[in-house]
């Protein structure tokens, strides 16, 4: 055998070897990202289960938290939890704010104060995301001067005693429904809390439903995206959230 033929036989041995261990490290990879513990699963208390509550309960059923839905009639959402399976229940405003570790809440703005007040003590301390809007035509006197404040900061008067983060409440039901989880970059849903650990886990759960957060800062910055300015209702990334709101980018994404 010459030297050339035994030369090439060795290097076509280590590149059969190289792409040997590049597969096995590949499939090690693979399994350990398949091992990989996703969070855990919450249970989340959804407080007006209308076309934005509804939506996040079929989301996050989907994603394995377990709701509980609650309305003004939680009859007429029996049939909702029924198609959602075991791990969607239905039940009284006050059952869903017991319930839930997060509480959800979605109800017309002018409901707010009333819940605040009735739901004291079973909201006390819980995270809780607001996605309330504020609309004069529909809750009165009261809206106008929450858009002029600011719902960040109005909507913590409303619901004292809470971890509040503002959130789902810049994005059309249907696009919610529609977007979740769609090819390509995702869209993007703004925050605004105080709460650092709040925030976190309304991270993950926007996340969960298929969409990307952003965190725009503290609630008083929540009027960044309230009804009326240039990102309310846009389905926009967070590239193009964090711009539209002079955001820097976070250290990841540099």
């Amino acid at each position: 055998m010459s030297a050339g033929t035994e030369a090439g036989r060795s290097g076509v041995l280590r590149s059969l070897t190289a792409i040997a261990l590049t597969a096995l490290l590949a499939g090690l990879g693979a399994a350990a990202a398949a091992q990989a513990p996703r969070p855990a699963a919450l249970k989340i208390g959804i407080i007006g289960t209308g076309h934005i509550g509804g939506t996040l309960a079929r989301l996050w059923v989907a994603s394995g938290h377990e709701v509980l839905m609650s309305s003004r009639h939680p009859d007429e959402l029996r049939g909702l939890a029924q198609h959602l399976g075991p791990r969607a229940h239905v039940g009284t405003p006050r059952e869903a704010a017991m319930f839930g570790e997060v509480v959800l809440i979605s109800v017309p703005y002018g409901a707010e104060p009333q819940i605040g007040h009735d739901l004291r003590a079973e909201l006390a301390g819980k995270i809780v995301l607001d996605t309330g809007n504020p609309y004069p035509q529909r809750d009165g006197p009261m809206a106008v001067e929450a858009r002029r404040e600011g719902t960040g900061v109005t909507s913590a008067r409303f619901l004292p005693g809470v971890r509040l983060v503002r959130a789902f409440n810049a994005i059309n039901w249907d696009d919610l429904a529609s977007q979740a989880h769609r090819a390509g970059e995702l869209y993007a849903i703004p925050l605004a809390g105080e709460d650092p650990q709040a925030l976190a886990v309304a991270q993950q759960l926007v996340r969960d439903a298929g969409f990307e957060p952003v965190v725009v800062g503290p609630l008083s910055r929540a009027r960044e995206f309230d009804v009326g300015t240039a990102v309310y209702t846009r389905l926009l990334t967070a590239h193009e959230l964090r711009a539209a709101l002079g955001l820097a980018a976070p250290p990841r994404e540099k």
